[in-house]
């Protein structure tokens, strides 16, 4: 979230003393992230030692907070672990919105900052780790599983339509569907993909991992040690090890390596696996497709957002360029 949300700073310095015990000292918004319900803050004790606050709004999945505490637990040392409040639990309720704790590590994304060699064979072994965790019955049962439905292309479809007739006053809308009608057949296309591979991918049989789910730059922070670190936990799924595995090789941040440099740097310590294209092609599909329906969602629907409407709006054109990731969604399909 780029904007401010309007919930006072007192409301949160006092959640945080009330729930854990913090005698903060001042608390500062930080105009970071892509997701338009997720805002955080930096927030300072009076012994000066510093915290991350996230603050979700809407629905809240409670195993966002709970597995990265059970993967730190088996030894996943690439994951920030949640602070419990003073009667144990890894988040408490503000308003309209989830709070969740963490450590403040001082540090850069994956977009930000090029990953070294070896931070490329960490994360290789770290989403290995991941990929091989087995899960208590407490936590396994509450967990999204995969069903490989088209049910982004068919939101997209439906503001396709939507658009040809529409008119907008806000010149942010106007942009976006003069970019889609320019872009049309593409987009058509895409769905149509998506779509064909849903179909294929649910009459495959497949083994099912826990996913992160939205491995990307962004999500991959370096610290000041450069020690790598998984973040933001939102997106966890039982899936095929394809839906983590798409992002390899396909641009995750400004990595400074060509994509099969990239896979060559990550499975080294990954190991080497048969992956199946198509599941690859399929996610790769899908994920675009859902960028591009929350961001009409966002936009179209709405007037709000401030600079969070501009940023979705470049970060769906960027799907669009040439080399990016329609394109490699489409090069990953195996006819």
């Amino acid at each position: 979230m780029l904007e401010k949300p309007e919930i006072k700073d007192e409301s949160i310095i006092d959640a945080l003393h009330n729930q854990f015990n913090l005698p903060i000292a001042s608390i500062s918004f930080l105009p970071i992230g892509a997701d338009h319900n997720t805002a955080v803050y930096q927030a300072v004790t009076r012994d000066e030692i510093h915290y991350f606050v996230k603050l979700r709004r809407g629905a809240f999945d409670p195993l966002s907070a709970l597995i990265p505490n059970y993967l730190r637990s088996q030894g996943m040392a690439q994951v920030i672990p949640v602070i419990p409040t003073q009667s144990g639990n890894l988040w408490t309720v503000l308003d309209e919105f989830t709070l969740v704790l963490y450590p403040f590590i001082n540090g850069h994304d994956g977009y930000y900052k090029e990953l070294s060699e070896e931070q490329w064979n960490e994360f290789g072994r770290a989403l290995k780790h991941l990929h091989s965790v087995k899960l208590p019955p407490s936590l396994s049962q509450g967990f999204q599983r995969e069903t490989f439905t088209p049910r982004w292309g068919q939101k997209v479809r439906i503001h396709l339509e939507s658009i040809q007739t529409r008119k907008f006053r806000d010149p942010v809308a106007r942009e976006i569907s003069t970019f889609l009608r320019t872009n049309l057949d593409l987009t058509q296309k895409l769905i149509d993909q998506a779509a064909q591979l849903a179909l294929e991918m649910q009459k495959r049989p497949f083994e099912y991992v826990v996913c992160h789910g939205d491995i990307h730059g962004w999500n991959l922070f370096i610290d000041d040690e450069q020690t790598l670190f998984i973040v933001d936990w939102d997106t966890l799924i039982l899936a095929p090890k394809e839906r983590d595995l798409m992002f390899i090789g396909a641009g995750l941040g400004s990595s400074g390596y060509a994509p099969h440099e990239e896979e060559k740097l990550f499975y080294r310590c990954y190991g080497n696996i048969d992956l199946y294209q198509n599941a690859i092609a399929y996610y790769r599909s899908q994920r675009i497709l859902e960028d591009i329906a929350i961001c009409c969602d966002q936009i179209l629907l709405s007037d709000e957002g401030g600079k969070d409407r501009e940023r979705a709006i470049t970060d769906l054109m960027s799907n669009y360029y040439p080399g990016g990731t329609i394109e490699m969604a489409f090069h990953a399909h195996r006819s």
